[in-house]
């Protein structure tokens, strides 16, 4: 593609060189640059992307986008200079691909949780209901079948438009896609064209990015903002944001509660740990999920599979033969009769929500003994909260490691505890080793008693010092209860 037809939707400062100059790929990683590809300079967090320009030629790159002129220019490559590009990376990757998003049905979910378990249950309903699919997730990604691992919620741009014109050579008809706060802030979703919006819920998260609250909450809201009128915008008017989400959208406003007066509704008949019996706008249906958190992910499924053109009653008989998604709310049985929970809870929101849900269904007739850290080199603010939520709804907890990162185990546990006041010590207890905590936690539960193992879910490592080492609570857990 010539330079000039991938630039036609930017508006560049200055251009320095040919815009004739043919271009065989798009990078913002200098790794990766080949012969014929434009670089992409970006300012990112932590690494400057214009110190690379430099590699970038030296590999092949016949123009580089940029902010900063490099005041020694290379022969015979072309510069483009914009105010930002972070701003045009998406609009540029996306005329580079092709296009891709406009070639199939697009729906992004945003919000603090349940943005995994929405995205991959429309997946797998639409995929159940006969067509074909791609999906975007914090868990993988997948192109119908195949599966493509990832290490960000939302890709960049280039990846992720990448990603979409793979579904569409594929077939696919529909992808359902997590957008992240971050995503959403750097412009990775920039370009893209979205058929709809799910907002989820809004709670403290990712502070220690976007540091306060407001901007947390408004990187979520511009989403909403971007979409077009012909897309539809579905939000949660169980959560106080959620009208908050959709108030300046041009997109066509949907909403769905449990408790109040709203477009898609839903209430609980039955519940136990094999599933619930739910009333959906006025149709029963039985559903292997527990809990009221994960009848609000429910509905916003219903209410997008409505939008997307499904009959309601095709609907609920595919959402009664879907799964919890890996991680989320999954249980493990001993032989003596004890329930263990793997949960990605990072949060104090989903873990109350999770807890709150065990208690739905043991309703007084058991204990509740939740194992859970937090993440190093994150938001330290919700540090003693976790421990807080965790002991208001446990009858025994065990502070440990989740994540460290480059931060010493024992310091956040400490920043977790400082929260507790001496009555509410009482039931606490910290074990750094993660697998000891999990150990121990088997070993005080008796017939009848749940365990929560919370924090990290799907994932099968834990990262300590940069390095991530095999771990997986709910193998660590079937190992104990086998033994």
């Amino acid at each position: 593609m010539k330079l000039n037809e991938l630039v036609k939707n930017i508006t560049p400062l200055n251009i320095i060189g040919s815009a004739d100059v043919e271009i065989t790929g798009v990078n913002i990683d200098s790794r990766r640059i080949q012969d014929g590809h434009l670089f992409v300079a970006m300012k990112g967090t932590q690494v400057d992307g214009h110190t690379f320009i430099g590699k970038a030629i030296s590999l092949g790159a016949k123009a580089v986008l940029c902010e900063d002129l490099p005041e020694e220019k290379a022969d015979g490559v072309t510069y483009v200079q914009v105010s930002s590009t972070e701003d045009v990376v998406g609009e540029v990757a996306t005329q580079f691909s092709g296009d891709p998003s406009r070639k199939l049905k697009l729906v992004g979910v945003t919000g603090t949780n349940g943005k995994t378990t929405i995205a991959t249950l429309l997946y797998n309903m639409f995929r159940k209901l006969g067509y074909k699919c791609g999906l975007l997730s914090t868990v993988c990604n997948y192109i119908e079948d195949e599966e493509i691992p990832t290490e960000h919620t939302t890709p960049d741009p280039i990846e992720l438009n990448s990603l979409l014109s793979r579904m569409v050579e594929a077939g696919c008809e529909y992808a359902f896609m997590e957008c992240s706060s971050h995503a959403i802030a750097q412009k990775r979703i920039g370009g893209l064209n979205f058929t709809g919006g799910i907002f989820t819920n809004l709670t403290r998260d990712h502070l220690d990015y976007h540091k306060t609250f407001e901007n947390y909450r408004d990187a979520k809201k511009a989403f909403f903002d971007g979409l077009p009128k012909t897309a539809f915008a579905i939000t949660n008017a169980d959560d106080k944001n959620g009208s908050v989400m959709v108030q300046n959208t041009k997109a066509k406003v949907k909403t769905y509660s449990t408790r109040t007066m709203a477009d898609f509704k839903a209430k609980i008949l039955e519940c136990h740990f094999g599933g619930m019996y739910l009333e959906i706008d006025g149709r029963e249906v039985g559903v292997q999920f527990i809990g009221k958190f994960n009848v609000s992910n429910l509905l916003a499924v219903y209410g997008a599979a409505v939008m997307l053109g499904q009959k309601p009653e095709d609907i609920l008989v595919v959402m009664s033969t879907l799964r919890s998604v890996n991680g989320r709310l999954d249980p493990v049985r001993s032989p003596e009769g004890v329930t263990a929970i793997v949960d990605y809870a990072h949060t104090p929101d989903a873990l109350e929500n999770v807890l709150k849900a065990i208690h739905e269904v043991l309703d007084g007739k058991g204990e509740v003994i939740t194992v859970c850290g937090a993440g190093g080199n994150r938001d330290k603010g919700k540090r003693p909260l976790m421990a807080q939520e965790a002991v208001k709804q446990s009858d025994k907890v065990i502070i440990t490691s989740d994540n460290p990162r480059f931060e010493e185990p024992q310091d956040i546990i400490n920043d977790m505890l400082a929260g507790l006041n001496a009555q509410q010590m009482k039931k606490v207890i910290s074990i750094v080793d993660r697998k000891e905590a999990i150990r121990t936690a088997c070993m005080m539960a008796k017939k009848g008693d749940v365990i929560l193992v919370a924090g990290k879910g799907h994932e099968d490592y834990q990262e300590v010092k940069g390095v991530k080492h095999h771990f997986d609570d709910k193998e660590i857990l079937q190992d104990i209860f086998n033994a």
